[in-house]
């Protein structure tokens, strides 16, 4: 399931995933096997439609748990940056974009807790990958679809 085999995540990130997955093969997997039931007690399983959506969410539970087991079995956990002078995993990072000058602040995290919403960029991005090892006041490019990007490391927390 795990391409690399090598997945980094936070601890934060470690006990929400085992936490998931217990929740998933206990209490998630009781409410599918009823519902299951459930909907075999209706009748010809043919024309059923609350079995066959019991059956498909049956198999998407099943599919989560395999790739939360691999996750897990394969994690590495990384304590996040204790030196705040150069980035890594766990920094929060400002940069500036070199011609508009607008800022972007990220924190980086491994893949699996990478979310652009919540500012949370991957190690392995472009972007991230880019940024790891750099000091505050260093500048740096990276190639995107559009172009060569160019920023500056602005602060580092």
């Amino acid at each position: 399931m795990a391409e690399d085999k090598d997945i980094v995540v936070s601890q934060e990130k470690f006990d929400e995933m085992v936490k998931e997955l217990d929740h998933l093969k206990t209490t998630r997997r009781t409410e599918i096997a009823e519902s299951l039931e459930y909907a075999r007690s209706l009748g010809d399983l043919s024309e059923n439609a609350e079995y066959q959506e019991a059956r498909e969410l049956q198999a998407a539970t099943e599919e989560r748990i395999r790739k939360l087991e691999d996750v897990v079995k394969h994690a590495r956990i990384q304590q996040d940056n204790k030196k705040k002078d150069v980035v890594s995993f766990g920094s929060k990072v400002l940069i500036k974009k070199g011609t508009s000058g607008e800022t972007h602040e990220y924190t980086l995290v491994g893949s699996e807790e990478a979310d652009m919403r919540e500012r949370k960029l991957s190690h392995l991005s472009p972007l991230g990958a880019a940024l790891m090892g750099r000091k505050k006041g260093d500048e740096f490019t990276f190639e995107t679809p559009a172009g060569k990007q160019s920023y500056t490391v602005e602060k580092i927390s």
